[in-house]
């Protein structure tokens, strides 16, 4: 069964709604798209690569869904402020859900790494995800609808070995969750992040490397690479009104990895 044909119960759905999702051409962010338009919300999808965000988009509305789409460099504040909008205006003006999914990485052992490739990755995801939420925020309803899912990893809660800046910035992003949503509660904006591991282009590297793969699923306890379909009706539930109460949490979704 695909993502396109499950029903969502009408507690988790997205009726009604529009969400913007980063990061979106492919993989995890394509899936959580794909997810949320099949709850029933209005999706921007967005991607450094316009024309991976133009066939999800398309796709999306060939099996009945609402979405469009348009290219986003999620370090930059003016097409941050530019897609929020456009997000919003799929929905008379409101933006709903945020997902800060856009992600990059720039391996190499600490004693190797250049400080180009820690602020690289540092600003993809950690500044990245500050950009858009802060462009988004103005376009969110005090209703208790609105709502910002961030993209953290095991990384972020174990750190890595290879990848300082990326351990450093889903840690990053993991504060930035629990603080914004402290602030953003007084207007019933929920604010929760996501820890998941999926078999995408990102960890192709790792999958495909014999000894490295063997180590990777000796960490997760249910020995396998979850898909990025199964990891996107995780997104749902926190868009929805099932978790309408449920804000600063991060929720590992990683067949056991970090338990």
């Amino acid at each position: 069964m695909t993502v396109e044909q499950r029903s969502y119960p009408a507690v988790f759905s997205l009726q009604g709604r529009s969400a913007l999702v980063t990061g979106a051409g492919a993989g995890i962010g394509e899936a959580v798209a794909r997810a949320l338009a099949a709850a029933g919300a209005a999706v921007l999808v967005t991607d450094l690569e316009e024309e991976a965000a133009r066939a999800v988009a398309e796709s999306i509305i060939a099996t009945g869904g609402t979405a469009s789409h348009a290219a986003l460099d999620v370090r930059n504040a003016e097409q941050a402020a530019t897609a929020s909008r456009q997000a919003a205006e799929l929905n008379g003006g409101t933006l709903n859900i945020l997902v800060n999914n856009a992600g990059a990485i720039a391996p190499a052992m600490f004693p190797k790494m250049t400080a180009e490739q820690f602020e690289f990755v540092i600003g993809v995801h950690l500044v990245g995800s500050f950009t858009v939420s802060h462009a988004a925020q103005e376009f969110l309803p005090d209703d208790g609808t609105g709502r910002i899912l961030n993209v953290t990893s095991a990384a972020g809660l174990t750190g890595t070995i290879g990848q300082v800046n990326y351990g450093s910035a889903k840690a990053g992003i993991i504060g930035l969750t629990k603080s914004l949503a402290k602030e953003l509660a007084r207007r019933q904006i929920t604010v929760n992040a996501l820890a998941p591991l999926a078999a995408t282009a990102m960890t192709e590297t790792v999958r495909t490397n014999e000894k490295l793969s063997a180590k990777q699923l000796a960490r997760i306890a249910m020995g396998r690479w979850a898909t990025p379909e199964e990891i996107a009706p995780s997104f749902v539930f926190f868009a929805s009104d099932a978790a309408s109460y449920i804000t600063g949490q991060v929720l590992p979704v990683d067949g056991g990895t970090v338990v």
